[in-house]
């Protein structure tokens, strides 16, 4: 029998991330979720942690310690959350429906349909067009109050 030599992942604690006060660390957490959540920054492929880092003044070491500290994720997750959120968004709304996973994808700031769908994967469990596809059917099941009393009339 072959003997394995498993040990417990040690979770790294990277000094940078002490080094940045709380009440900085506070500052800093809503000056990014101001760049990136409500100006869209999220939509722009291009848009990096050292561009980030840039437009706060700052660097991407103390980007990187403020997003895994108080997001408890890196950059990249980070910003695909956000994405991810659009594009559940997108894929149930009906003015949406005729665009496809690319579309979409492009529309959130992916930039190409292999990280939007192991992006979504990762995060839902599911791929894009099976979240569509599972949404519109949970919608379409639905009938309206109207359409239920409409049926009820005709029916006697």
């Amino acid at each position: 029998m072959a003997k394995y030599n498993i040990t417990e992942k040690k979770e790294k604690e990277a000094i940078y991330r002490t080094l940045v006060s709380p009440k900085l660390m506070d500052e800093m957490k809503e000056k990014i979720l101001n760049i990136i959540v409500m100006q869209k920054k999220y939509k722009d492929k291009n848009y990096s942690a050292k561009q980030l880092a840039n437009d706060l003044g700052t660097n991407t070491r103390y980007i990187s310690a403020v997003v895994n500290v108080r997001f408890h994720m890196n950059y990249s997750s980070f910003v695909n959350k956000y994405r991810i959120e659009e594009a559940m968004s997108i894929l149930v709304d009906k003015r949406y429906q005729d665009l496809r996973m690319e579309e979409v994808s492009d529309m959130v700031g992916f930039a190409n349909r292999q990280s939007f769908y192991a992006s979504f994967f990762k995060l839902m469990n599911m791929t894009p067009r099976d979240y569509r596809i599972q949404h519109t059917k949970q919608f379409a099941q639905k009938p309206t109050a109207k359409k239920a009393k409409r049926k009820k009339t005709d029916a006697e």
